[in-house]
Protein backbone atom coordinates (compact mmCIF):
# COMPACT_ATOMS: atom_id res chain seq x y z
CA UNK A 1 0.00 0.00 0.00
CA UNK A 2 0.95 3.47 -0.42
CA UNK A 3 2.26 5.63 1.86
CA UNK A 4 1.05 8.91 2.14
CA UNK A 5 3.20 12.23 0.99
CA UNK A 6 6.25 13.23 2.15
CA UNK A 7 7.14 15.62 4.31
CA UNK A 8 10.10 18.24 3.83
CA UNK A 9 12.15 18.63 6.25
CA UNK A 10 14.68 21.55 6.84
CA UNK A 11 17.92 19.90 7.48
CA UNK A 12 19.97 21.69 10.69
CA UNK A 13 23.15 22.96 10.38
CA UNK A 14 24.91 20.13 12.49
CA UNK A 15 23.56 17.21 13.76
CA UNK A 16 22.17 16.80 17.43
CA UNK A 17 23.17 14.24 20.22
CA UNK A 18 21.99 10.55 19.65
CA UNK A 19 18.40 9.66 20.95
CA UNK A 20 18.10 8.72 24.36
CA UNK A 21 14.64 6.84 24.78
CA UNK A 22 13.03 4.85 28.08
CA UNK A 23 12.63 0.96 27.35
CA UNK A 24 9.59 -0.01 28.51
CA UNK A 25 11.11 -3.81 29.13
CA UNK A 26 14.38 -2.68 30.96
CA UNK A 27 12.96 0.25 32.35
CA UNK A 28 16.36 2.27 32.20
CA UNK A 29 17.04 4.97 29.52
CA UNK A 30 18.77 3.44 26.76
CA UNK A 31 20.34 5.75 23.68
CA UNK A 32 19.50 4.41 20.47
CA UNK A 33 22.68 3.78 17.66
CA UNK A 34 23.64 6.42 15.41
CA UNK A 35 26.27 4.29 13.15
CA UNK A 36 24.32 2.87 11.22
CA UNK A 37 20.79 3.13 9.73
CA UNK A 38 18.11 2.89 12.26
CA UNK A 39 15.31 0.69 12.15
CA UNK A 40 11.76 1.13 13.87
CA UNK A 41 8.44 -0.20 13.79
CA UNK A 42 5.14 1.69 14.83
CA UNK A 43 1.61 -0.44 15.05
CA UNK A 44 -1.08 0.77 13.04
CA UNK A 45 -4.65 1.68 13.18
CA UNK A 46 -7.44 -0.76 12.28
CA UNK A 47 -9.48 1.41 10.36
CA UNK A 48 -13.03 1.05 10.83
CA UNK A 49 -12.98 4.64 13.14
CA UNK A 50 -10.21 6.44 12.40
CA UNK A 51 -8.33 9.04 13.71
CA UNK A 52 -8.79 10.02 17.37
CA UNK A 53 -6.58 12.49 19.22
CA UNK A 54 -5.35 8.91 21.31
CA UNK A 55 -4.03 7.64 17.19
CA UNK A 56 -2.68 11.28 17.29
CA UNK A 57 -0.82 11.67 19.96
CA UNK A 58 1.22 8.25 19.64
CA UNK A 59 2.24 8.96 15.55
CA UNK A 60 2.75 12.47 16.73
CA UNK A 61 5.39 11.27 19.62
CA UNK A 62 7.08 8.56 16.65
CA UNK A 63 7.29 11.10 14.44
CA UNK A 64 9.04 13.40 16.56
CA UNK A 65 11.64 10.56 17.16
CA UNK A 66 12.33 10.05 13.67
CA UNK A 67 13.08 13.94 13.68
CA UNK A 68 15.71 14.11 16.13
CA UNK A 69 16.70 10.30 15.33
CA UNK A 70 17.17 12.11 11.61
CA UNK A 71 18.80 15.12 13.14
CA UNK A 72 21.61 13.10 14.89
CA UNK A 73 22.47 12.12 11.30
CA UNK A 74 20.79 8.28 10.72
CA UNK A 75 18.76 7.29 7.99
CA UNK A 76 16.03 5.57 9.74
CA UNK A 77 13.81 2.74 8.31
CA UNK A 78 10.50 2.85 9.17
CA UNK A 79 7.35 0.41 8.98
CA UNK A 80 4.39 0.55 9.84
CA UNK A 81 1.18 -1.85 9.40
CA UNK A 82 -2.71 -1.56 8.61
CA UNK A 83 -4.64 -3.99 10.60
CA UNK A 84 -7.22 -3.68 7.68
CA UNK A 85 -9.07 -7.10 8.69
CA UNK A 86 -9.76 -8.12 12.13
CA UNK A 87 -12.75 -8.21 14.50
CA UNK A 88 -13.89 -4.27 15.11
CA UNK A 89 -13.78 -4.12 11.64
CA UNK A 90 -16.11 -6.66 10.89
CA UNK A 91 -18.33 -5.94 13.81
CA UNK A 92 -18.36 -2.51 12.22
CA UNK A 93 -19.67 -3.68 8.89
CA UNK A 94 -22.03 -5.99 10.54
CA UNK A 95 -23.55 -2.63 12.68
CA UNK A 96 -23.86 -0.19 9.89
CA UNK A 97 -24.61 -3.12 6.81
CA UNK A 98 -21.51 -1.67 5.02
CA UNK A 99 -19.34 -3.76 2.92
CA UNK A 100 -16.04 -4.07 5.52
CA UNK A 101 -13.61 -3.29 2.67
CA UNK A 102 -14.86 -0.30 1.65
CA UNK A 103 -15.00 0.63 5.80
CA UNK A 104 -11.30 0.36 5.28
CA UNK A 105 -10.38 2.14 2.49
CA UNK A 106 -12.43 4.70 3.30
CA UNK A 107 -11.14 5.16 7.05
CA UNK A 108 -7.29 4.44 5.95
CA UNK A 109 -7.89 7.87 3.57
CA UNK A 110 -9.27 9.70 6.45
CA UNK A 111 -6.33 8.44 8.05
CA UNK A 112 -3.77 9.02 5.54
CA UNK A 113 -4.83 12.79 5.23
CA UNK A 114 -5.12 13.31 9.00
CA UNK A 115 -1.03 12.63 9.36
CA UNK A 116 -0.17 14.81 6.24
CA UNK A 117 -2.44 17.79 7.91
CA UNK A 118 -0.48 16.73 11.06
CA UNK A 119 2.76 16.75 8.74
CA UNK A 120 3.86 13.20 9.97
CA UNK A 121 6.40 11.47 8.43
CA UNK A 122 5.17 8.48 6.29
CA UNK A 123 6.67 5.10 6.53
CA UNK A 124 8.69 3.60 4.07
CA UNK A 125 6.97 0.12 4.54
CA UNK A 126 3.31 0.86 4.61
CA UNK A 127 1.56 -2.56 4.63
CA UNK A 128 -1.79 -3.94 5.36
CA UNK A 129 -3.08 -7.17 6.25
CA UNK A 130 -5.24 -8.06 3.31
CA UNK A 131 -1.87 -7.67 0.76
CA UNK A 132 0.15 -9.40 3.03
CA UNK A 133 -1.77 -12.49 3.59
CA UNK A 134 0.65 -14.78 1.96
CA UNK A 135 3.52 -13.80 3.86
CA UNK A 136 1.48 -14.28 7.58
CA UNK A 137 0.71 -18.12 5.92
CA UNK A 138 4.19 -18.58 5.29
CA UNK A 139 5.15 -17.38 8.91
CA UNK A 140 2.22 -19.30 10.50
CA UNK A 141 3.79 -22.71 8.44
CA UNK A 142 7.16 -21.79 9.67
CA UNK A 143 6.33 -21.67 13.10
CA UNK A 144 4.42 -24.81 12.87
CA UNK A 145 6.74 -26.63 11.11
CA UNK A 146 9.51 -25.36 14.05
CA UNK A 147 6.96 -27.10 16.52
CA UNK A 148 5.95 -24.34 18.37
CA UNK A 149 2.24 -24.16 17.22
CA UNK A 150 -0.01 -26.01 17.36
CA UNK A 151 -4.11 -26.67 16.00
CA UNK A 152 -7.58 -26.46 17.77
CA UNK A 153 -10.14 -27.54 15.59
CA UNK A 154 -9.70 -25.50 12.56
CA UNK A 155 -7.55 -22.53 14.09
CA UNK A 156 -3.70 -22.58 14.98
CA UNK A 157 -1.88 -21.38 18.24
CA UNK A 158 1.46 -20.09 19.21
CA UNK A 159 2.56 -21.74 22.14
CA UNK A 160 3.67 -18.96 24.72
CA UNK A 161 5.51 -21.83 26.76
CA UNK A 162 8.32 -21.88 24.60
CA UNK A 163 9.09 -18.45 25.30
CA UNK A 164 10.19 -15.99 27.84
CA UNK A 165 8.45 -12.60 26.77
CA UNK A 166 5.49 -12.84 29.03
CA UNK A 167 5.52 -9.80 31.52
CA UNK A 168 8.63 -8.70 30.19
CA UNK A 169 7.56 -5.39 28.82
CA UNK A 170 4.44 -5.26 30.64
CA UNK A 171 5.42 -6.27 33.72
CA UNK A 172 1.74 -7.52 34.78
CA UNK A 173 1.32 -10.20 37.42
CA UNK A 174 -0.87 -13.01 36.28
CA UNK A 175 -3.52 -12.52 37.28
CA UNK A 176 -3.43 -9.34 35.20
CA UNK A 177 -2.24 -10.86 32.36
CA UNK A 178 -5.45 -13.09 32.19
CA UNK A 179 -7.68 -9.93 32.82
CA UNK A 180 -6.87 -7.94 30.47
CA UNK A 181 -6.16 -10.73 27.77
CA UNK A 182 -9.70 -11.54 27.52
CA UNK A 183 -10.39 -7.54 27.17
CA UNK A 184 -7.59 -7.28 24.46
CA UNK A 185 -9.20 -10.21 21.84
CA UNK A 186 -7.68 -13.38 23.42
CA UNK A 187 -9.51 -16.16 24.72
CA UNK A 188 -8.11 -17.27 27.76
CA UNK A 189 -11.02 -20.07 28.34
CA UNK A 190 -10.71 -21.83 24.91
CA UNK A 191 -11.22 -25.41 25.50
CA UNK A 192 -8.08 -27.72 23.99
CA UNK A 193 -5.61 -25.00 23.99
CA UNK A 194 -2.13 -25.60 25.90
CA UNK A 195 -2.50 -22.69 27.59
CA UNK A 196 -4.33 -20.08 28.54
CA UNK A 197 -2.78 -17.15 26.80
CA UNK A 198 -1.71 -19.04 24.10
CA UNK A 199 -2.65 -16.72 20.82
CA UNK A 200 -4.05 -17.45 18.04
CA UNK A 201 -2.29 -17.06 14.66
CA UNK A 202 -4.75 -18.10 11.83
CA UNK A 203 -8.83 -18.15 12.43
CA UNK A 204 -9.85 -21.02 10.51
CA UNK A 205 -13.09 -19.98 8.68
CA UNK A 206 -16.11 -18.87 10.41
CA UNK A 207 -19.60 -18.22 9.56
CA UNK A 208 -19.60 -14.94 7.55
CA UNK A 209 -16.23 -14.08 8.37
CA UNK A 210 -13.72 -12.82 4.64
CA UNK A 211 -11.22 -16.20 4.33
CA UNK A 212 -8.40 -16.34 2.20
CA UNK A 213 -7.50 -20.13 0.85
CA UNK A 214 -4.70 -21.42 2.84
CA UNK A 215 -2.03 -24.59 3.41
CA UNK A 216 -3.29 -24.10 6.57
CA UNK A 217 -6.88 -24.05 5.74
CA UNK A 218 -9.50 -21.83 4.84
CA UNK A 219 -9.20 -18.76 7.46
CA UNK A 220 -6.99 -15.67 8.02
CA UNK A 221 -4.58 -14.28 10.33
CA UNK A 222 -4.26 -13.79 14.27
CA UNK A 223 -3.74 -10.37 15.48
CA UNK A 224 0.19 -10.51 16.61
CA UNK A 225 1.64 -12.60 14.25
CA UNK A 226 0.82 -9.69 11.38
CA UNK A 227 3.22 -7.23 12.71
CA UNK A 228 5.88 -10.22 13.61
CA UNK A 229 5.58 -10.90 9.80
CA UNK A 230 5.59 -7.72 8.26
CA UNK A 231 8.53 -6.56 10.45
CA UNK A 232 10.82 -9.15 10.19
CA UNK A 233 10.58 -9.09 6.61
CA UNK A 234 11.10 -5.23 6.52
CA UNK A 235 13.05 -4.74 8.72
CA UNK A 236 15.14 -7.70 9.50
CA UNK A 237 15.30 -9.94 12.54
CA UNK A 238 16.33 -7.56 15.61
CA UNK A 239 14.77 -4.02 14.96
CA UNK A 240 16.03 -1.05 17.22
CA UNK A 241 12.70 0.38 18.50
CA UNK A 242 8.87 -0.90 18.55
CA UNK A 243 6.65 1.26 19.42
CA UNK A 244 2.72 2.22 19.67
CA UNK A 245 0.49 2.92 22.64
CA UNK A 246 0.96 1.66 25.83
CA UNK A 247 -2.61 -0.63 25.86
CA UNK A 248 -0.23 -2.81 23.18
CA UNK A 249 2.37 -3.30 25.88
CA UNK A 250 0.46 -6.72 26.87
CA UNK A 251 -0.69 -8.54 24.80
CA UNK A 252 0.58 -7.50 21.80
CA UNK A 253 4.08 -6.08 21.85
CA UNK A 254 5.27 -9.28 24.25
CA UNK A 255 3.33 -11.83 21.52
CA UNK A 256 4.24 -10.44 18.57
CA UNK A 257 8.02 -10.19 19.85
CA UNK A 258 7.56 -13.52 20.82
CA UNK A 259 6.93 -14.48 17.70
CA UNK A 260 9.31 -12.96 15.66
CA UNK A 261 12.08 -14.63 17.96
CA UNK A 262 10.32 -17.64 17.00
CA UNK A 263 10.47 -17.02 12.94
CA UNK A 264 14.17 -15.83 13.10
CA UNK A 265 15.86 -17.89 16.36
CA UNK A 266 17.19 -13.87 17.08
CA UNK A 267 16.98 -12.70 20.66
CA UNK A 268 15.55 -9.90 21.37
CA UNK A 269 13.53 -8.98 18.46
CA UNK A 270 13.37 -5.34 19.18
CA UNK A 271 16.37 -3.69 21.49
CA UNK A 272 13.90 -1.02 22.87
CA UNK A 273 10.34 -1.48 23.57
CA UNK A 274 9.22 2.63 23.44
CA UNK A 275 5.11 3.43 24.54
CA UNK A 276 3.30 6.30 24.26
CA UNK A 277 0.82 7.29 26.86
CA UNK A 278 -2.85 7.08 26.51
CA UNK A 279 -5.01 10.26 26.27
CA UNK A 280 -8.26 10.64 28.22
CA UNK A 281 -11.85 12.31 27.55
CA UNK A 282 -14.19 13.04 30.59
CA UNK A 283 -12.00 10.92 33.14
CA UNK A 284 -11.80 7.35 30.81
CA UNK A 285 -9.17 6.52 28.12
CA UNK A 286 -10.15 7.48 24.99
CA UNK A 287 -11.48 4.75 22.86
CA UNK A 288 -13.62 3.51 20.42
CA UNK A 289 -14.99 1.14 22.09
CA UNK A 290 -16.48 3.74 24.60
CA UNK A 291 -16.52 5.98 21.90
CA UNK A 292 -15.41 8.88 23.69
CA UNK A 293 -13.03 9.99 21.03
CA UNK A 294 -11.89 13.50 19.56
CA UNK A 295 -11.58 13.15 15.89
CA UNK A 296 -8.70 15.28 13.88
CA UNK A 297 -10.75 15.18 10.93
CA UNK A 298 -13.66 16.89 12.40
CA UNK A 299 -11.30 19.08 14.30
CA UNK A 300 -10.06 20.16 11.09
CA UNK A 301 -13.56 20.38 9.48
CA UNK A 302 -14.27 22.78 11.87
CA UNK A 303 -11.04 25.38 10.87
CA UNK A 304 -8.82 24.07 13.84
CA UNK A 305 -5.24 24.47 12.14
CA UNK A 306 -3.60 20.54 12.46
CA UNK A 307 -0.51 22.93 13.82
CA UNK A 308 -2.13 23.61 17.15
CA UNK A 309 -3.58 20.31 17.24
CA UNK A 310 0.18 19.03 16.83
CA UNK A 311 1.41 21.85 19.20
CA UNK A 312 -1.46 20.51 21.75
CA UNK A 313 -0.09 16.89 21.45
CA UNK A 314 3.33 18.20 22.18
CA UNK A 315 2.77 20.28 24.86
CA UNK A 316 2.26 16.41 26.67
CA UNK A 317 5.31 14.71 27.03
CA UNK A 318 5.32 11.33 25.21
CA UNK A 319 5.28 8.84 27.98
CA UNK A 320 2.48 10.83 29.95
CA UNK A 321 -1.33 10.00 30.44
CA UNK A 322 -3.15 13.02 29.89
CA UNK A 323 -6.49 13.85 30.00
CA UNK A 324 -8.19 16.40 26.65
CA UNK A 325 -9.79 19.46 27.15
CA UNK A 326 -10.92 21.57 24.57
CA UNK A 327 -9.34 25.08 26.00
CA UNK A 328 -5.69 23.61 25.56
CA UNK A 329 -6.39 23.87 22.13
CA UNK A 330 -7.46 27.33 22.05
CA UNK A 331 -4.16 28.06 24.23
CA UNK A 332 -2.50 25.99 22.02
CA UNK A 333 -3.73 28.10 18.65
CA UNK A 334 -2.97 31.47 20.75
CA UNK A 335 0.99 30.09 21.23
CA UNK A 336 1.12 29.62 17.80
CA UNK A 337 0.28 32.91 16.62
CA UNK A 338 3.33 34.18 18.85
CA UNK A 339 5.11 31.62 17.44
CA UNK A 340 4.32 32.57 14.07
CA UNK A 341 4.63 36.61 14.91
CA UNK A 342 8.17 36.06 15.69
CA UNK A 343 9.46 33.56 13.21
CA UNK A 344 8.20 35.99 10.45
CA UNK A 345 10.86 38.64 12.45
CA UNK A 346 13.50 36.69 10.78
CA UNK A 347 15.59 36.41 14.11
CA UNK A 348 17.15 33.35 15.84
CA UNK A 349 20.37 32.07 18.20
CA UNK A 350 22.28 28.71 17.18
CA UNK A 351 22.42 28.27 21.03
CA UNK A 352 18.44 28.17 21.39
CA UNK A 353 18.30 25.50 18.40
CA UNK A 354 20.79 23.64 20.67
CA UNK A 355 18.52 23.81 23.82
CA UNK A 356 15.91 22.49 21.83
CA UNK A 357 17.73 19.42 20.33
CA UNK A 358 19.30 18.91 23.28
CA UNK A 359 15.51 18.84 24.95
CA UNK A 360 14.03 16.19 22.49
CA UNK A 361 17.47 14.07 22.76
CA UNK A 362 16.30 13.43 26.54
CA UNK A 363 13.30 10.94 25.74
CA UNK A 364 11.93 13.65 23.57
CA UNK A 365 10.98 16.03 26.10
CA UNK A 366 8.53 18.31 23.90
CA UNK A 367 6.87 20.40 26.89
CA UNK A 368 11.12 21.73 27.83
CA UNK A 369 11.32 22.25 24.22
CA UNK A 370 8.16 24.24 24.07
CA UNK A 371 9.49 26.76 26.93
CA UNK A 372 12.45 26.94 25.37
CA UNK A 373 10.56 28.06 22.11
CA UNK A 374 8.00 30.13 24.75
CA UNK A 375 10.98 31.64 25.96
CA UNK A 376 12.74 32.80 22.82
CA UNK A 377 9.54 34.36 21.14
CA UNK A 378 9.03 36.44 24.65
CA UNK A 379 12.52 38.25 23.53
CA UNK A 380 12.02 38.59 20.14
CA UNK A 381 8.82 39.77 20.34
CA UNK A 382 10.46 42.21 22.93
CA UNK A 383 12.72 43.32 21.03
CA UNK A 384 15.51 41.53 22.82
CA UNK A 385 17.31 39.53 19.79
CA UNK A 386 20.17 39.41 17.90
CA UNK A 387 21.32 37.40 14.36
CA UNK A 388 18.64 38.07 11.69
CA UNK A 389 18.38 34.44 10.07
CA UNK A 390 15.61 32.13 9.57
CA UNK A 391 17.17 29.59 11.77
CA UNK A 392 14.86 29.40 14.72
CA UNK A 393 11.48 28.78 12.48
CA UNK A 394 13.91 26.24 10.30
CA UNK A 395 14.60 24.23 14.02
CA UNK A 396 11.06 24.30 15.16
CA UNK A 397 10.12 22.65 11.75
CA UNK A 398 12.61 20.01 11.65
CA UNK A 399 12.49 18.96 15.25
CA UNK A 400 8.52 19.79 16.02
CA UNK A 401 7.37 19.35 12.82
CA UNK A 402 5.48 22.97 13.07
CA UNK A 403 5.72 25.39 10.59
Amino acid sequence: MQPWAQVEIPRLSHPSGAPVIFDSRSQVMRELATNRTGTIYVCGITPYDATHMGHAATYVAFDTLIRIWRASGVEVNYTQNITDVDDPLIERALKTGKNWQDIAVEQIALFQSDMIALRVIPPQNYVGVVEAIELIEQSVVSLVAKGVAYQVEDDIYYDMSVSDMLGEVSHLTPDEKSSIFAQRGGDPDRLGKRNPLDPMLWRGRSGSDPYWPSTLGEGRPGWHIECSAIATHYLGAQIDVQGGGSDLKFPHHEMSAAHAQSLTGVSPFASNFMHAGMVALDGEKMSKSLGNLVFISKLRASGTDPMAIRLTLLAHHYRSDWEWFADELAQATTKLESWRKAFSQGNGAKNVVDQIANALQHDLDTPAAIAIIDNWVAQTLSGDTSEPTNVMASAVDALLGII
